[in-house]
C-alpha cells in the first residue's frame, strides 16, 4: 500500500478488496470499514467532498449487506459533507456548477428514499426538513418549497409537526414573492388545526401551541388578501367568510374572533377599513400601532400593503 498521506492510492486499494476473485468471496464488511476510516481521515483534513465520496463507497457497501441503517446513515454523512463543501465554495465565491450542492441533493434523495423503505417517516421527514433549512439559508427559498412539502407529508401522524413545515413551505412562498400560494397554505394550516388540533372540551376552540398557529394563520391571511385584492367574483367563500369577520357592517362584541386579542382584532379591522376606504394616511397610523404585535414576516407584509396602496404595483396579484 501507498503512503498514508496518498489517500486515492488507498481507496484504489480498498475498492479493489471488493473486486471477486475465483474462489474468493470480497470481505465487503472490512472494506465499509476501511472506506469509513479513509472519510474521516479526509475530514480532518478538509477534504470535505473527498470524505463525502468516501462515505458514498461506504453506502455501496452497506447496501450489499442488506445493513439499510448503516446506508441510510452513510449517505446522510456524504450528502452533509456535500454540503459542507459547497457552502465552502461559496464562502469563498469560487467559480462552480453547484456540483456539490447537486450531489448533496442526490445524497438526501437516496437517504429520505431508504429511510421510507425502512417505515421510519420521522427520519426521512428530518432529512427533508435539514435540506429545506439549507436551501433557504443559501438564498434558494423556491427549491426549498418542495422538501417542506414533502416533509408536512411525511409527518401526517404528528399534526404540529406537519403545521410547523407548512409554516417554512408559506415562508418560502412569501419569499418567491408567490403570495396567492402562499395564502393557499395558511388556509391550509387553519383547517388542519380545526380539524386535527386539541380543542377545549365541547367547543372548536383550539388551545396551546394550535392556538397560536390559527392566530398567526388568521393575521397572515387577512394581510395576504389585503394585498392581493382578489375581485369579489375570484374571492373563494373561505376567504370571504375571513373578511366578513372584519367588515363594520357584520361586527358584533359576542362573535368576534375569540383566538386573537381583542387589541389585534380591532387593529386588523381597522386595517381591513382602510384598505376598503383607500385610506393610506390611516393605514400608516395602523402600521405603527400594529408593528409590536406582528412578526418580522407579518410586519414584511404590512409593509407591502401600505406600499402598495402609496405606489402600486401589482406584483401581488
Amino acid at each position: 500500500m501507498a503512503a498514508e498521506g496518498d489517500f486515492l492510492a488507498r481507496y484504489r486499494a480498498v475498492s479493489n478488496k471488493l473486486k471477486k476473485r475465483f474462489l474468493r468471496k470480497p470481505n465487503v464488511a472490512e472494506a465499509s470499514e476501511q472506506f469509513g476510516q479513509l472519510a474521516k481521515e479526509l475530514k480532518q483534513q478538509d477534504c470535505l467532498q473527498y470524505a463525502a465520496f468516501c462515505n458514498l463507497a461506504m453506502a455501496r457497501c452497506e447496501q450489499t449487506l442488506f445493513n439499510a441503517p448503516g446506508e441510510a446513515l452513510a449517505l446522510t454523512d456524504a450528502a452533509r459533507l456535500f454540503l459542507s463543501s459547497e457552502k465552502e465554495n461559496r464562502a469563498l465565491q469560487a467559480p462552480g456548477f453547484d456540483e456539490h450542492l447537486q450531489a448533496a441533493l442526490n445524497c438526501y434523495s437516496f437517504a429520505i428514499k431508504v429511510y421510507i423503505e425502512m417505515n421510519q417517516p420521522v427520519m426521512a421527514a428530518s432529512l427533508c426538513l435539514e435540506l429545506g433549512n439549507a436551501l433557504k439559508e443559501m438564498n434558494r427559498p423556491g427549491e426549498a418549497i418542495v422538501h417542506y412539502q414533502r416533509a408536512a407529508e411525511l409527518q401526517a401522524q404528528t399534526p404540529i409537526e406537519t403545521l410547523l413545515s407548512m409554516g417554512e413551505m408559506a415562508t418560502c412562498k412569501i419569499l418567491t414573492r408567490d403570495y396567492d400560494g402562499a395564502l393557499s397554505v395558511f388556509t391550509e394550516m387553519q383547517l388542519t388545526c380545526q380539524e386535527r388540533g386539541l380543542q377545549l372540551p365541547g367547543t372548536s376552540t383550539p388551545v396551546g401551541a394550535f392556538l397560536d398557529i390559527v392566530a398567526k394563520c388568521e393575521i397572515s391571511r387577512v394581510l395576504l388578501l389585503m394585498l392581493l385584492e382578489p375581485p369579489p367574483q375570484k374571492l373563494l367563500p373561505e376567504h370571504a367568510q375571513t373578511l366578513e369577520r372584519y367588515a363594520w357592517e357584520s361586527f358584533d362584541p359576542h362573535s368576534q374572533v375569540t383566538f386573537l386579542p381583542e387589541n389585534v382584532f380591532l387593529l386588523l379591522q381597522s386595517v381591513v377599513m382602510a384598505c376598503q376606504e383607500k385610506d393610506t394616511e390611516s393605514l400608516k397610523s395602523l402600521q405603527t400601532e400594529l408593528w409590536p404585535f406582528l412578526t418580522a414576516e407579518q410586519n414584511h407584509l404590512l409593509h407591502l400593503v401600505v406600499q402598495e396602496r402609496i405606489t402600486p404595483s401589482g406584483q401581488g396579484i
